[in-house]
């Protein structure tokens, strides 16, 4: 019975990762048109009893402006270019600093693993999943892949997913149109885009936008993303 259980586990083993590698390949060539965050979304608003209708518009990386990657690169992740999913530094200072609220270490290729292929939570199961689905999107994709993911999945208001979709909604455009400013604001309200608005920007995110934008011009503008 211990042998045909053992023999059983590894089949299970074998079939997810298995599995798992040709769901990361397929969406590497494949538009991303619902996650699992949206679907968890949507019923968080049917129980809250509020409006359950999802905003989202894929369009591939070359429609969408470049100024929303550097933005979002340089609000969120700035080392993206150069790390293999994890930023190390970043992950030690989160962890060693002293602040009231821990703040999130997590880069853009963490961020897309969850969205796309996992539940949110804070189980180790969820984050030991996470890591490995961070390495597979690493190894298995490019770094503009990955960022076009971002960029069509994220939650960017709420029940709104994408930039184009955000573009859309809050600025009456498509996201290939979009300005420095426009972009950095988009950005400025990715730590709770169900908090914080887009149209109707807290003091905060003001702040926060200006920042980003001082960020954008530190790093050197669009070609910074040049060779992605």
């Amino acid at each position: 019975m211990l042998r045909r259980l053992q023999f059983i586990a590894l089949r299970v083993i074998i079939a997810f990762f298995g599995i798992s590698i040709v769901w990361v390949i397929i969406l590497r060539f494949l538009p991303v048109w619902v996650t699992p965050y949206m679907l968890s979304r949507k019923i968080d608003a049917f129980q809250a009893d509020e409006d359950t209708e999802i905003h989202h518009d894929w369009e591939p990386y070359e429609n969408i402006s470049k100024e929303v990657a550097l933005a979002v690169v340089a609000s969120e992740d700035q080392n993206f270019p150069n790390h293999w999913g994890f930023d190390f530094d970043q992950i030690y200072n989160a962890m060693t600093e002293e602040r009231k609220r821990a703040r999130g270490a997590s880069t853009i290729s963490q961020q897309v693993a969850k969205n796309v292929f996992l539940w949110h939570g804070r189980s180790y199961i969820r984050k030991g999943l996470e890591a490995y689905f961070t390495i597979l999107i690493e190894v298995l994709w490019s770094k503009e892949r990955i960022l076009e993911v971002y960029l069509n999945v994220a939650e960017m208001g709420k029940m709104t997913f994408g930039v184009e979709a955000a573009s859309l909604r809050y600025y009456n455009k498509s996201a290939k149109k979009l300005t420095r400013y426009e972009a950095a604001r988009i950005a400025a309200v990715l730590p709770n885009p169900i908090r914080f608005s887009i149209r109707n920007p807290s003091a905060y995110v003001n702040r926060r936008t200006n920042q980003i934008v001082r960020q954008m011009r530190y790093l050197g503008g669009q070609k910074y993303l040049a060779d992605l």
